[in-house]
């Protein structure tokens, strides 16, 4: 599997690609063997100084010793399943790119989002790449400058992969927004590139 990359979503300051839906013909086998197999939790954060139960439930993989903080939590790894390690398999393969971890999110419904953020945590490499697998659901994913204030708007597709590379974690925000209307779930895979801890 090889698609050509597309074009540049961002006119400045980072990449972001989606190739669409490079998984369409297994997407939905590979969302209902997700939905089953992953032990999700809800996301438990904190934020201003409150502990947070998420609506959405989550699940980190990765490889051994890679625990992953961020919003004042810290998730130790899960071993590889054999679905994940062949989804990142074929993710390297188009992105020319290693991962060692993956974040798994699971949106019920289209009530369920993620406000603007970047992934810029410490633990991950910097100015590295991140790779988003989606499946379930079509959801419209947005970026946002942080200077111009400039918005960028995408759909991610059933399948679909998107790419955020570069200085993009620097110079723009995204989030996934509520979309009351979509009653379906989603899942989303992002795939990363973490630090090594020293032993």
């Amino acid at each position: 599997m090889s698609i050509a990359p597309p074009k540049n979503l961002l006119p400045f300051d980072g990449t972001a690609l989606n190739y669409g839906p490079i998984f369409a013909e297994g997407a939905e086998r590979h969302f209902t063997q997700l939905q089953k197999e992953v032990p999700w939790e809800h996301d438990v954060i904190k934020m201003f100084g409150k502990t947070i139960t998420t609506a959405r439930q989550v699940a980190w993989y990765g490889e051994k010793n890679l625990a992953y903080t961020y919003s004042g939590v810290t998730k130790q790894p899960l071993a590889w399943s054999p679905l994940l390690s062949e989804l990142k398999i074929q993710v390297e393969k188009q992105t020319g790119e290693i991962f060692n971890s993956c974040l798994l999110n699971l949106y019920h419904e289209g009530s369920q989002g993620v406000s603007w953020h970047r992934d810029n945590e410490s633990s991950i490499r910097k100015d590295s790449t991140i790779a988003c697998l989606s499946f379930g659901a079509e959801r419209k994913f947005y970026f946002k400058h942080l200077r111009s204030k400039e918005q960028i708007t995408t759909l991610l597709a059933p399948g679909s992969l998107l790419i955020m590379s570069g200085t993009i974690q620097t110079h723009w925000a995204h989030c996934l927004p509520k979309m009351a209307r979509i009653k379906e779930p989603r899942i989303s895979l992002t795939f990363r590139q973490l630090k090594t801890p020293r032993l």
